[in-house]
């Protein structure tokens, strides 16, 4: 979808990559992706790739250093985001974005989601979940938590939402509910809970979770409910 809007497949970066799942889903479609976090901690877990070459990129780096690691400017295809720009410096990242993008034709693209879709049964177990994490979230959340609706995002629509419009996206995948429990248990809100000494996911809630799913080993298909806000720089 995103690649059918760049004029030119050479060149991507994915930051905040994490482990990679976006940068090697991206690789499909672009040369070369460049994925970055501020994490070597998560970096260690990245999912090589021969498109993509992940770097260490910490806070204290200088804009021209990060500019000339990742290409330089008027170098970009596209930049993706996935789970991550809420925790950004927003003006000092756009202001990045803009310097990298090509001219014209690259594309910037985030996205997020902040539920997931399993059955009328599972579903409102889910929602009183959620609703125990609100104390433990960080601020930064809130635009999580609006579906990015509030989040600035100063560039040109493509078609694929814009500043106060993001795009709604169902993202189907396929869960087993031990997955659903590790991806449970890596929210932030969850951690900061247990660094207070509160357990989220104590036996009850696992059982309750457990019985709402059905069979232990039962696979489901669920959807990622998401939303996406996707621009060019404006000339």
């Amino acid at each position: 979808m995103l690649a059918a809007r760049t004029l030119h497949r050479s060149l991507a970066w994915d930051v905040g990559t994490g482990n990679g799942q976006a940068a090697i889903g991206v690789a499909e479609h672009y040369e070369q992706v460049i994925g970055t976090d501020v994490s070597e901690a998560q970096l260690q877990h990245a999912i090589p790739h021969p498109k993509v070459k992940y770097l260490y990129t910490p806070l204290s780096i200088s804009d021209e250093e990060l500019l000339s690691s990742i290409g330089g400017e008027n170098s970009v295809d596209l930049i993706t985001v996935a789970q991550a720009v809420h925790w950004f410096d927003l003006p000092k990242f756009y202001s990045l974005v803009t310097r990298l993008l090509r001219k014209p034709g690259g594309i910037v693209a985030i996205w997020c989601y902040n539920d997931i879709a399993v059955s009328p049964t599972f579903d409102p177990v889910m929602k009183r979940f959620h609703d125990t994490r609100l104390p433990y979230w960080n601020p930064n959340i809130q635009y999580v938590f609006y579906g990015y609706k509030t989040l600035p995002f100063p560039f040109e629509s493509v078609g694929l939402g814009s500043e106060g419009q993001p795009l709604a996206l169902d993202i189907p995948k396929k869960l087993s509910f031990e997955g659903l429990l590790r991806m449970l248990r890596s929210w932030s809100a969850v951690v900061t809970a247990k660094n207070q000494g509160v357990d989220l996911l104590s036996e009850n809630v696992v059982k309750e979770l457990k019985s709402a799913w059905g069979r232990s080993n039962l696979v489901r298909s669920i959807a990622y409910k998401a939303f996406m806000l996707a621009g060019k720089v404006k000339l």
